[in-house]
């Protein structure tokens, strides 16, 4: 072959390599166009998706909103209609109070034109009737013999005996048809008397008082819009007073166990920092847990004190109560401890069993630690729980008679009695010093001894009970209930005291006898 071949052989080769290696380019960037161009497609396809995703995203946010918005709008009319119902109904029944009191007006106003009328008539008659009285009186005289004036003292001195007859069977009417009445009366007295009541020992009897560490706190005790303070209220049944008191708010129930749980769980809340409805609900329970076992301990511990054991768990429960029970001014858990005690003692002396008496006299006012859902004094309250837990009968007779609601049935029912009266009498224990515990017997006594017919009186039971001794031949029967009527009566005009007085009047006569 010859070089001239060769080398057209090797042109040929090259041109034609070029060329294929061309056509191989273009077919690779063939590809990569097509490739890039199914990219750019699906990436299209993706922005377009997710536009839409986000358009109906959009669309349900502006859908929830607006709702959110139209229930907030109705909620807000709803309470405007409920104000404006409310106004219109005040409106309504301030037009009607102004309409009866229009008629009640011109009633009084037709009244007392017709009082006037009769008035005149009235005195027209009394006139008439003064001249019949002074001619009949003139006959009178004419025909008995006696001047008007003589007349008049033997007249006076019949009706006088007849009055008094009269008085003392009017009065024991008076007093029966009251007695009949008198517990519904008296139910109505303290149910209004409570309402209008602020006597300083109700109010510390009622009230505790919680220090704060500055003003700040009492924003975070209320809370967003009043939400703290009305989880606060709701969990412990106490109401919150916040005032202008620095550093200081005022829990108020009258339940004394309830406050104390409200006063420990407030305390908690305030040195923890954390108030919120779900923390106070936390710690009120925990502060009741703590109440709880803390009252059957105290329970337990005044059992052990007066030596007396196989009372019943819910007793001991309720003895714990008594803790934060008070009575005048008196520590119930304090003054059960002490009437056990003298019970005690006042057995030993008379020969009877100590244990039995401790036992009467530790769950005398068992029925003070019962809340107000159970009817009835707390004498018979307390004999019906020991009697529910099987206690003996002497010892259920003796919580039931302590006040005299019931007989007694034992001598231990007296010994009771007699050691609840000490108990309740010493000096400073009811909130009473000395001195005018003696000033307040001394003044009942004199009370007594201002009447006429008067012999001997004597105040008693820590002047619970003034008894007064009559001169037989001045006072008679009927005379000395009305004696007793007269002088309670002196006695709440004239001194303030807790509780009750019982006046008796005792009329004794006397006869004897020698024989020889």
């Amino acid at each position: 072959m010859s070089p001239y071949m060769v080398i057209a052989l090797c042109v040929a080769g090259f041109v034609l390599g070029f060329f294929l290696h061309k056509l191989l380019v273009m077919k690779e960037l063939g590809g990569a166009r097509s490739e890039s161009e199914r990219i750019l497609a699906e990436a299209r396809r993706e922005v377009e998706t997710m536009k839409k995703e986000a358009l109906v995203e959009g669309r349900d946010q502006i859908s929830r909103e607006r709702a959110d918005a139209l229930e907030e709008l109705q909620k807000r009319r709803m309470e405007q209609e409920e104000k404006e119902s409310r106004l219109k109904r005040m409106e309504e029944d301030l037009s009607r109070q102004e309409s009866i009191a229009r008629s009640r007006e011109s009633a009084l106003s037709a009244l007392e034109s017709e009082i006037s009328d009769k008035e005149r008539s009235l005195a027209a008659k009394q006139q008439k009737v003064k001249k019949l009285m002074e001619e009949q009186n003139r006959l009178l005289e004419q025909q008995a013999g006696l001047t008007r004036e003589e007349a008049r003292k033997v007249l006076m001195s019949n009706l006088e005996e007849e009055a008094q007859l009269e008085a003392g069977r009017l009065t024991r009417r008076i007093l029966e048809q009251a007695e009949r009445k008198a517990e519904e009366k008296a139910n109505w007295i303290l149910a209004t008397t409570v309402q209008r009541c602020s006597a300083e020992h109700v109010m510390e009897s009622c009230v505790s008082v919680v220090n704060l560490p500055d003003d700040d706190m009492k924003g975070r005790i209320i809370g967003r819009e009043g939400r703290n303070i009305r989880a606060f209220e709701n969990a412990t049944g106490v109401d919150v007073i916040i005032d202008d008191t620095p550093e200081a708010v005022v829990l108020s129930c009258f339940d004394p166990v309830r406050r104390e749980v409200a006063r420990q769980s407030m305390e908690k809340l305030i040195a923890d920092g954390r108030i919120h409805p779900g923390r106070i609900e936390s710690t009120v329970n925990g502060a009741t847990d703590e109440m709880e076992k803390k009252v059957k301990k105290l329970g337990n511990d005044l059992c052990m004190e007066v030596n007396v054991s196989g009372i019943n768990s819910q007793l001991v429960r309720h003895l714990g109560r008594l803790r934060y029970r008070t009575s005048y001014g008196q520590n119930m858990y304090q003054h059960s401890l002490e009437v056990a005690h003298i019970s005690g003692l006042l057995a030993s002396e008379l020969r009877l069993d100590p244990v039995l008496a401790r036992r009467c006299g530790v769950l005398h006012d068992i029925g003070k630690a019962t809340d107000h859902e159970i009817e009835g004094s707390h004498a018979v309250v307390g004999m019906e729980l020991a009697q529910r837990f099987d206690e003996s009968a002497e010892v259920c007779n003796a919580i039931g008679a302590h006040h005299e609601e019931i007989e007694p049935s034992s001598l231990y029912a007296v010994i009771v009695q007699a050691a609840d009266a000490v108990s309740g009498a010493r000096p400073g224990a009811r909130r009473e010093t000395l001195e005018h515990y003696i000033r307040r017997l001394r003044k009942l006594e004199s009370i007594a001894d201002a009447f006429e017919g008067v012999g001997k009186s004597y105040a008693i039971q820590a002047g619970r009970e003034l008894r007064i001794a009559v001169k037989p031949e001045t006072v008679d029967d009927a005379g000395a209930a009305d004696l007793a009527r007269m002088v309670a009566r002196r006695i709440e005009k004239e001194m303030e005291y807790p509780g009750q007085i019982k006046v008796t009047v005792i009329r004794e006569i006397r006869a004897a006898e020698t024989a020889r």
